[in-house]
């Protein structure tokens, strides 16, 4: 028997490491103020420091008390709502065609220059990559088409290191330049992959000596050296001379298999809850799997702080988009050359499905899993009526909040 799965319903969160450790951290480190409200969202969520609501079930008289939720894009308890509506809309742009899944990764020379310029860098591997992209699918050498196609970024590896990259879905052809027909990639074939990592290193590398002449990039700590501008064109050289690591894996074959990506990879956070393992003797083991040694489950035991350090590197800078359309997908064309390409296709269907923007959280959440929350967990007969709104107790972060059951 796997002794880690004996600690996983011992309900070790991340909310407990930053409530455990969090004031001492912030007490020794300097912190953003961007780091600052997400630790304390994180400690708040589903707390009575956010208020909440007492239901009453209306036939056995059962009372449950549910606290608000924090709703930060960073906390582990809150993407399941949001991922399935952001599903159930991404559902209407579905083709019937193969999907390839593509993935862009920045060499780890880059990693400290990224961390300290997180906006700028990571815009750059957005715009490097779909400019890649879109201008190679256009060549009639490889597809001779217009594509659409949705990037995620990811800044983590397994062990929560700096490993910043870019999570492609691109269907498997695309509409063609005359917007008549639609063209399909070669069967189980998008681009080369050589090429394509070519033209991503040549556009990102050249966006990055632009933002350094127009001095949009910050020089402090480890990369103070690179202000220096010899110093800065000497790493600039040796990343030239570097392959850059781009994967394609197999395309998925049904609509299904690309909505389970999605599910897997969209509001995806540093580390979930169900990694965790333990907390003992102020250390930290959670479970990684070691891509360099097989794909291998481990387990690895951090410093509190060393963990917390860790997890805090994947703050995205305030109202940074990390989920980005392009092509076909992008607003401005998805009523008008995606539905023509659903058309051309005979898949019209997906274009008519009902937005889930206006339902509310408990109507959506049935309808998407099947599990109606305001059904009474003891009776199973009656149903759950709120009686009581709870304020919220203590410091809260300042955002809106909504009820959770």
């Amino acid at each position: 028997m796997d002794s880690s799965k004996k600690n996983t319903p011992a309900q070790v969160e991340v909310a407990d490491l930053f409530r455990q450790f969090g004031p001492a951290y912030r007490q020794s480190h300097h912190l953003p103020l961007g780091h600052l409200r997400t630790m304390n969202a994180i400690e708040c969520c589903r707390t009575a420091a956010l208020g909440g609501h007492v239901e009453q079930c209306d036939v056995c008289g059962h009372i449950r008390i549910s606290y608000n939720s924090c709703r930060n894009r960073h906390c582990p308890k809150c993407q399941s709502l949001p991922r399935e509506k952001w599903l159930a809309a991404r559902k209407r742009d579905l083709l019937p065609v193969e999907y390839f899944h593509l993935v862009f990764t920045i060499p780890d020379l880059l990693n400290p220059l990224a961390l300290r310029n997180q906006r700028v860098v990571y815009d750059l591997l957005f715009k490097a990559a779909s400019e890649a992209l879109l201008t190679l699918s256009k060549d009639p050498k490889h597809l001779g088409a217009e594509i659409g196609f949705l990037s995620i970024l990811h800044t983590w590896g397994q062990n929560l290191m700096d490993h910043p990259h870019l999570h492609c879905l691109v269907p498997g052809g695309g509409l063609s330049l005359k917007g008549q027909r639609w063209i399909s990639s070669r069967g189980g074939f998008f681009i080369p992959v050589k090429v394509l990592s070519r033209l991503f290193r040549g556009k990102f590398l050249f966006y990055l000596k632009q933002s350094y002449r127009a001095g949009k990039l910050k020089f402090v700590g480890r990369v103070c050296w690179l202000g220096d501008k010899r110093e800065f064109q000497k790493m600039l050289d040796q990343l030239y001379r570097k392959q850059w690591v781009l994967y394609c894996k197999p395309p998925f074959r049904s609509p299904e298999q690309v909505l389970e990506y999605l599910g897997r990879y969209t509001h995806r956070v540093a580390i979930a809850n169900h990694r965790l393992v333990k907390v003992e003797d102020g250390k930290v083991t959670f479970r990684w799997r070691d891509y360099g040694d097989g794909n291998k489950n481990k387990q690895m035991t951090l410093e509190a702080f060393e963990f917390i350090r860790r997890f805090l590197l994947h703050i995205l800078p305030d109202n940074f988009v990390k989920i980005r359309h392009y092509g076909l997908l992008s607003n401005r064309n998805r009523k008008t050359k995606l539905r023509r390409c659903q058309n051309i296709l005979g898949n019209t269907s997906n274009g008519k499905q009902q937005s889930t923007e206006s339902v509310g959280w408990e109507e959506l959440l049935f309808k998407l899993t099947g599990i109606d929350p305001r059904l009474c967990p003891c009776c199973k007969k009656g149903r759950m009526v709120t009686r009581e709104i709870l304020s919220p107790q203590g410091h809260a972060p300042p955002r809106k909040v909504r009820w959770v059951a």
